[in-house]
């Protein structure tokens, strides 16, 4: 008994000893998360979390993925998450990733979140060139990421080489083109500074749209066989089942919608696919793996789930959330345009700033130049005023002067010259007097002119002084007015705000006209849109046209040459499957067969 009593304990002790929990990573398209799980969690447990965490509510399109050798798979919802064939160290990784596509991302995705993780997957499937993508479209996919990433274009930030350090462009791209780096950076910018004015979620949203009608958007390819033993490849997607030859991934042979299908099944490695008409034969394919085959189901099974409920009313959920996401549109949209109008009046402002210093300093170029002159008409007023001071009294000693040599003439007449001689030498001397008298005196007329005139010519220089002091007294007063419009001017930036609502007081309350008005806007944005279809179309063929004399086609690729085979014959992806579709099934499970 005590035996039996340690055995008990010893077991007791073991079973406390194994751990409750184990560690999860998880590996989104653009974060890294770790979780700590109860061993008795089941995949639904572990994705809800990740989709809580992730603030997620569109969870039908997304699943956890894991690898089982080089094979694909999927968590399940009701299978507990150790009991899957994964690596049991620690941490048990996962990728979260879209596992269904929609038909139509613009009316399907709702919340931005699911909109950034679908563009994050499908731009890293265009770059790994897991989904072909013609060279035009690649510039303006490029394009809508560069505007997702930066924000508007702005010369002065986004200088060139700004995008040397981005992958952009599918490596087969690059080398299918005698282009630099440069080159391409030219072209992408030139698409990217159109979209000014698109949010991240906007440029987004574009990407998605010319993504999915890329051939092999959306498709998972499977190798198949059919009862003849023909290797083809099955395509499941949102619109359905589709066939193709192993070397045309672009363009199928067959299609089967998922409203004509009424139940798929496998055993082993074979796949049953019965049509909805119950008078057509099922038709069956083998794959390779029993995996494969179970893969497959679980695709075939989404997919077709989605597609009805896409042919149905929204739940009230669904409704819920896109009531949410038109209110969040509308919201971002009014704040889109207070930012503007903001960014508005402020360059206004700046640029009135600008003009008025601009102004100002004009204003003192003119007033520095007017003190300048001023200072001249000073020195030169007291340069004439010195002058005429000097010649006043050079005029006046002549004068004085002149009063002497007629006092000498005086004297020397009136002194008795006794003989002819010396009477004719004082006739001679008096002449000569008389004479230097004359001079004397037209010099003193002469010089008394000039001091009149250097009168004249100060007075001018003070009538020149008091005129400029009256043209800097007015600069003077135009600068103080301009100072204060400055000041004034400068400080508008920083009141802006008070002009308009602040973000913690908004409170938006949605009527129904308002709900009217704002869907009359998408329509007619739609509208819109299917107009500048044609005109993307063809600035795609003009860029086409420009780079094509720059090709290598020695460098061209079985995929390049097979779609230019399509676009020569006005094929597209959904235009091809309606061609396809409109033979009956029957024909076409007897075309499956006979390959």
């Amino acid at each position: 008994m005590a035996g039996a009593i340690a055995s008990r304990m010893s077991f007791s002790s073991l079973k406390r000893k194994q751990p409750k929990t184990f560690t999860v990573r998880i590996l989104t398209m653009d974060a890294e998360m770790e979780f700590n799980c109860e061993v008795k969690w089941k995949g639904k447990d572990l994705f809800d979390l990740v989709c809580r965490t992730l603030g997620l509510r569109e969870t039908w399109f997304f699943g956890l993925q894991y690898m089982i050798k080089d094979t694909m798979a999927w968590l399940k919802m009701d299978k507990k998450v150790l009991d899957h064939d994964v690596p049991k160290e620690e941490p048990v990784t996962f990728h979260f990733l879209a596992k269904f596509y929609p038909e139509n991302a613009e009316e399907e995705l709702v919340q931005e979140i699911t909109q950034h993780l679908f563009f994050l997957q499908v731009k890293k499937q265009i770059l790994d060139e897991k989904i072909y993508c013609p060279p035009e479209a690649s510039v303006l996919l490029a394009s809508y990421a560069v505007q997702a990433k930066y924000g508007d274009y702005d010369p002065t930030v986004h200088k060139r080489g700004f995008l040397a350090q981005e992958e952009l462009l599918p490596k087969r791209v690059i080398n299918l083109y005698q282009m630099t780096p440069e080159m391409w950076e030219e072209r992408i910018t030139a698409w990217y500074g159109q979209h000014r004015g698109r949010a991240r979620d906007e440029a987004e949203m574009e990407y998605l749209k010319i993504a999915q009608d890329l051939e092999m958007y959306g498709v998972n390819y499977f190798t198949i066989r059919n009862k003849k033993g023909t290797e083809l490849l099955l395509g499941v997607d949102a619109l359905g089942l589709h066939i193709y030859d192993p070397d045309n991934r672009l363009t199928p042979k067959i299609s089967f919608p998922w409203n004509e299908i009424r139940n798929v099944s496998y055993s082993d490695k074979e796949f049953t696919i019965k049509p909805l008409d119950k008078k057509i034969d099922v038709f069956k394919f083998n794959s390779s793996k029993l995996r494969v085959n179970k893969l497959i189901l679980q695709l075939c099974i989404g997919n077709h789930d989605l597609f009805m409920r896409r042919r149905k009313a929204d739940s009230l959920e669904v409704q819920q959330m896109k009531a949410q996401a038109r209110e969040e549109k509308a919201r971002k949209q009014m704040e889109r345009q207070r930012l503007a109008r903001e960014k508005q009046m402020r360059e206004e402002a700046e640029r009135t700033r600008d003009e008025l210093e601009r102004r100002l300093l004009q204003l003192k170029e003119e007033a520095t130049m007017t003190n300048e002159a001023l200072m001249r008409s000073e020195e030169t007023a007291d340069l004439l005023a010195e002058k005429a001071q000097i010649t006043e009294e050079e005029a006046k000693l002549l004068a004085q002067k002149a009063a002497e040599a007629e006092q000498e003439m005086q004297r020397i007449k009136a002194t008795a010259i006794r003989t002819e001689e010396e009477k004719r030498l004082m006739e001679q001397k008096v002449l000569e007097a008389e004479m230097l008298a004359l001079k004397m005196a037209e010099e003193s007329e002469r010089r008394a002119k000039e001091a009149d005139q250097l009168k004249q010519d100060l007075q001018e220089a003070r009538d020149s002084e008091r005129r400029a002091k009256q043209k800097l007294l007015e600069i003077t007063s135009k600068s103080s007015y301009t100072q204060a419009m400055n000041s004034s001017t400068t400080a508008l930036p920083a009141d802006l705000p008070a002009y308009n609502l602040i973000s913690e007081s908004l409170s938006f309350d949605f009527k129904d006209n308002d709900m009217k008005r704002l869907s009359m806007e998408i329509e007619k944005e739609k509208v819109e849109y299917m107009e500048k279809s044609k005109h993307l179309q063809e600035q795609l063929n003009e860029l086409k046209t420009e780079i094509e004399a720059l090709k290598l086609k020695e460098r061209e690729t079985a995929m390049d040459i097979l779609h230019n085979e399509n676009s020569d014959r006005g094929n597209s992806k959904h235009n091809t499957i309606k061609k396809l579709t409109l033979q009956s099934t029957k024909s076409r499970v007897a075309f499956f067969e006979e390959l």
